[in-house]
């Protein structure tokens, strides 16, 4: 039998730098002949562990077709601050892919509203790969995104790759700018993009990813426009522990983020007791 709490040793391929506090990942497994077996839907994340020091769970932020996959971390604690003392060629354990991910095929034909907020992107970064290699599949494309400041932004170096995917839209706001800083977009929450998004109610869908008390005033707002609750779709990363729904740190009700979700349409929240609204 499988041991699902086993995990398997992967090596950090490339270490790119985002920002001050928050890096990105690639990993490679260590067996050649296992190359590619982390197959993962655009939403999904895994759970990796450093001997001795601990697991937590992350999403994947690369294109599902690559066979070494990445992740982007911000670090905020032990398991993070140890791996963020790893270099390229260390080892790490890797269990996973977990979870339900964002609603890709419900999503073709229809226009789609991604909103997120600081390391919210990466869950997203998989969409939109995913949408621009299959553009034909899908109707239009707009991004909103916010940050702290200009500099907490993640992916920068994609911004016009992401312009010039044909009928999509790339909006930017910070809650700050800090003096002397240039910064021609929006200043203020990601909810004051709102006004200048064209995504109507009509035949689209929303995904959105972020802290959690964003994502409310997302789902809020978006409600007050006329966007119906099953057309809105959330990530809840929260709690998560064993990644399988066994040791219930991550249960709201009934329902497990790790395993009912990360991603749940708003409309399977409004039941439960730890609804973001």
């Amino acid at each position: 039998m499988i041991n699902p709490y086993a995990p398997q040793r992967v090596e950090i391929k490339d270490i790119k730098q985002e920002t001050k506090d928050t890096r990105t990942f690639r990993l490679s497994f260590r067996d050649p002949e296992e190359r590619g077996a982390l197959r993962f839907s655009p939403g999904q994340f895994v759970m990796l562990s450093i001997l001795g020091v601990g697991e937590a769970a992350f999403s994947l932020c690369s294109d599902p077709e690559d066979e070494d996959p990445a992740t982007t971390i911000r670090k905020v604690g032990r398991v993070t601050d140890a791996i963020f003392s790893l270099k390229e060629g260390d080892v790490l354990g890797a269990r996973g892919p977990y979870g339900v991910g964002w609603p890709i095929d419900k999503a073709k034909g229809r226009d789609l509203l991604l909103v997120a907020g600081g390391i919210g992107l990466p869950p997203l970064r998989p969409v939109i790969m995913q949408i621009a290699a299959r553009r034909e599949k899908y109707g239009g494309l707009e991004i909103l995104y916010g940050a702290r400041t200009p500099s907490d932004q993640v992916f920068t170096y994609e911004y016009e790759r992401w312009k010039k995917i044909p009928d999509c839209r790339l909006l930017q706001t910070v809650d700050a700018v800090p003096e002397g800083v240039g910064w021609p977009h929006k200043v203020g929450v990601v909810t004051t993009l709102f006004d200048e998004m064209k995504t109507s109610s009509s035949n689209s869908l929303v995904m959105t990813c972020g802290p959690e008390i964003m994502m409310r005033f997302v789902v809020r707002g978006l409600l007050a426009r006329g966007f119906t609750s099953d057309q809105i779709y959330v990530s809840m990363e929260r709690r998560m522990k064993c990644g399988v729904g066994k040791c219930g740190h991550c249960q709201m009700g009934g329902t497990f983020a790790c395993k009912d979700g990360p991603v749940f349409s708003y409309r399977s929240l409004e039941g439960l007791p730890d609804k973001i609204v």
